[in-house]
């Protein structure tokens, strides 16, 4: 038995390893004056021997063995994880744009061109007054945003030791106010979902230095009372931040700067054309105020007598990331957003809250928080969301974040996004209803129609395998 049998059963589900299918053994011509230590050299070399046809139809199977957004819909809530165009990658892959950010200023000017008009693309559908691209993720926008509102406090000699992140942020919320070296204060949500003014007011004082707030939240529902939360927390004297996780929702019909908010970052990568997960690829572009636009971080990029040129804000926290960003990614987003125009970005939104709110409709499970933008959270009920999610793969369709947010039972997060036909919508409900209605017996078997089995998550999260090797069963 492989190793791929020893993973997935006795069925035919399995594809051998290109080595286990034929290879040959080739001799290697050491040179004797190497540097290399000897147990970094060998003597030969075992290489898969096979043709052309049998190394393509290998690839084949294992991409079909996978799923990808584009196989079907990727509705994981929060994550937003949709479709892109292609038409972002090709131009991401011009030749022309293939340029070494070490050049001189004079021989990147079309480079910064391109930076600089989407720092303004961003600027204006933010509402914000200035934007650095340096960050290369939404985790590492959320942390720069932060020690940017610490510098600003900083400068104004207003010592200040707390930053309050709502229960149902995203983890990184948490973890990056902690590591600018904030005491985190978590507030708890109110009985309608929404921010619970009583508890931010009992929550804020002199040591304020930001709330973090997502908007629409993380169940989807829009804080209605976000100009009283701005001005309870400003009257403080602390920062309103904004995490951009949720922005597909609000494109072209509100702004955050509008709302009171002084600092956010985009994830354009969900956002504006980036397929991103597994780790990458991102980018997280933060935006800010007037006020706090002489921290953001250096190099910016800005037009003076019709040329494009780096400079330093005159009180920047420093650099966050290498040269001026993920550029790849930055230029997609980049595209995306000049295709679309205004009028293409605000359908988009209209669509991903409408076909969120469709899906809700023709669900037969509780949603308990209404109304929703572009992402809602059902509840499994007495089932265990993971059993329900696992049993949707047998139908043919990714599942939906479950058991979170927390304060859902058995939470199903679900974010269908603007990418998804009627047909594919009405195929994701049929799937969640077959689900909900199957007896406990296929629910703890499932999935049984996918190439892997039930895997133990907890400790494939803690102990990742990231060899083929790793997975050779033992002689026992």
């Amino acid at each position: 038995m492989n190793h791929d049998q020893a993973r997935y059963g006795d069925d035919e589900r399995y594809e051998s390893l290109l080595s286990e299918k034929d290879s040959t053994e080739i001799d290697i011509e050491t040179d004797a004056d190497s540097p290399l230590p000897d147990d970094l050299t060998r003597d030969s070399v075992e290489l898969p021997s096979l043709s052309e046809p049998e190394v393509t139809r290998h690839y084949t199977r294992l991409s079909q063995m996978n799923w990808s957004v584009e196989t079907g819909p990727y509705p994981l809530g929060s994550c937003t994880m949709k479709y892109n165009p292609t038409f972002a990658e090709d131009v991401a892959a011009d030749p022309n744009g293939a340029v070494h950010p070490d050049r001189s200023e004079e021989s990147l000017q079309g480079t910064l061109e391109v930076l600089y008009h989407l720092q303004d693309y961003l600027a204006r559908i933010g509402g914000m007054d200035a934007v650095t691209l340096q960050p290369p993720a939404g985790a590492a926008g959320e942390f720069t945003g932060i020690l940017v509102a610490k510098a600003y406090h900083e400068s104004r000699d207003d010592d200040r030791s707390e930053v309050i992140v709502p229960a149902s942020a995203h983890g990184t919320n948490f973890a990056s106010a902690a590591m600018a070296g904030y005491d985190v204060v978590e507030l708890p949500s109110g009985d309608d979902g929404r921010v619970d003014l009583e508890a931010l007011e009992a929550a804020v004082s002199e040591d304020t230095a930001a709330l973090m707030l997502t908007n629409p939240n993380t169940v989807g529902l829009f804080e209605r009372d976000i100009e009283e939360i701005a001005e309870i927390v400003h009257d403080a004297g602390g920062l309103l931040y904004y995490d951009g996780a949720n922005l597909n929702a609000l494109l072209g019909r509100a702004r955050p700067g509008d709302m009171g908010f002084d600092v956010m970052h985009y994830n354009v990568h969900k956002t504006f054309a980036t397929p991103h997960g597994g780790g990458g690829p991102g980018a997280g572009p933060v935006g800010v105020t007037e006020e706090l636009a002489q921290f953001l971080p250096s190099p910016r990029v800005r037009e003076r007598s019709g040329a494009y040129e780096l400079y330093d804000p005159e009180r920047t926290i420093g650099k966050v990331h290498g040269y001026q960003g993920n550029w790849l990614v930055l230029v997609k987003a980049y595209a995306y957003i000049a295709r679309l125009g205004d009028a293409g970005l605000e359908d988009a939104s209209a669509k991903a809250v409408l076909n969120a709110n469709y899906l809700a409709e023709r669900l037969d499970c509780e949603i308990p928080y209404e109304p929703f933008h572009h992402e809602f959270a059902a509840t499994a009920g007495e089932r265990d969301a993971a059993d329900v999610a696992k049993h949707m793969l047998d139908h043919g369709v990714h599942p939906p974040t479950t058991k979170w947010p927390e304060f859902v039972p058995e939470a199903m997060l679900t974010e269908p996004t603007e990418a998804e036909t009627i047909d594919s919508l009405n195929d994701l409900a049929d799937a969640f209803n077959a689900a909900f209605a199957a007896d406990s017996e296929a629910l703890e078997s499932a999935p049984s129609k996918t190439t892997a089995r039930r895997i133990d998550q907890a400790d494939a999260a803690r102990n990742p395998q990231l060899s083929w090797q790793a997975l050779e069963p033992s002689e026992e």
